[in-house]
């Protein structure tokens, strides 16, 4: 029956955003996939923090969307989502839940909100952040690079980085509050939910500078042989871009994976740590 309502729900949701041009069709399935296992083999709080995640990020990703034009030619992938995307955003906390349904940990539960919370910081940073007025700077050189250079930082950016992540920490709260998550084996007590909560805040936060810092040094990015920009594509002006710095198979999509695991082992180090000090 719960596999049947996260089918359900799954597919209006992700129907909904296939007609807003906010998923692609294959992303549009691929949702609907990883919405009904959330929610059929996990309790509220797998399907609500997905849930939480993605109507954020579209909105935010939807908000002023003609200022944000310019990043088009910049970014790999902009618009709408396709599966490759949806996978390397919550693939991570659908095997989590899967995990989870057979062997019942609550480490796996501060895992997964840390997960989401890195893939919602970094998409709020990024959308948020290149509406900044000022330059972004480098991560690891501090110099003024070009809006949309991967690896680079802005006030407004990290801001928006710190209450995405703070916004899923909030969510992992209310929805553990309310599901009373049969994974944890000891009294719910508020020091338990604000240890997930810090958890998957501080997580966040650092899984979204780990993405940075590998957008610095090893996440491919190229330059047109045309107008000389850098992009994250390999074709831009009709042409074949060359390979400027990282490994050609350190696409974002790869980046985002990696950092989201980064973020999701430091949300069950933090939480567990306050745990263990309380």
């Amino acid at each position: 029956m719960d596999l049947f309502i996260g089918f359900a729900g799954s597919l209006l949701v992700a129907g909904a955003a296939f007609s807003k041009k906010s998923l692609t069709l294959s992303g549009a399935i691929a949702a609907v996939l990883m919405g009904t296992i959330y929610y059929g083999l996990g309790s509220l709080i797998w399907f609500g923090l997905l849930l939480t995640f993605f109507v954020t990020s579209t909105f935010w990703t939807k908000w002023k969307k003609r200022a944000k034009r310019q990043f088009d030619q910049v970014y790999e992938k902009s618009g709408a989502r396709d599966a490759y995307q949806v996978f390397a955003n919550g693939g991570i906390g659908m095997l989590l839940c899967i995990i989870h349904y057979f062997y019942p940990h609550e480490g796996w539960l501060f895992v997964f909100a840390g997960v989401m919370a890195t893939v919602n910081a970094d998409t709020w940073a990024t959308e948020i952040g290149g509406l900044s007025r000022r330059s972004p700077r480098s991560l690891l050189t501090g110099k003024e690079v070009p809006a949309g250079t991967s690896g680079a930082i802005s006030l407004l950016g990290t801001q928006a980085a710190i209450a995405g992540a703070m916004t899923i920490g909030l969510a992992a709260m209310f929805f553990l509050y309310i599901s009373l998550d049969p994974a944890f084996a000891f009294p719910y007590t508020w020091l338990l939910l604000c240890a997930v909560g810090v958890g998957a805040s501080i997580g966040g936060v650092a899984g979204c500078f780990t993405d940075s810092f590998l957008g610095a040094t090893v996440q491919s990015s190229y330059q047109c042989t045309s107008c000389g920009a850098l992009t994250e594509k390999q074709l831009h002006c009709d042409r074949k871009t060359l390979l400027k710095r990282g490994f050609r198979w350190m696409n974002n999509d790869i980046v985002n994976l990696l950092s989201s695991i980064v973020g999701g082992l430091v949300a069950w180090g933090a939480g567990a740590l306050l745990l263990q000090l309380s």
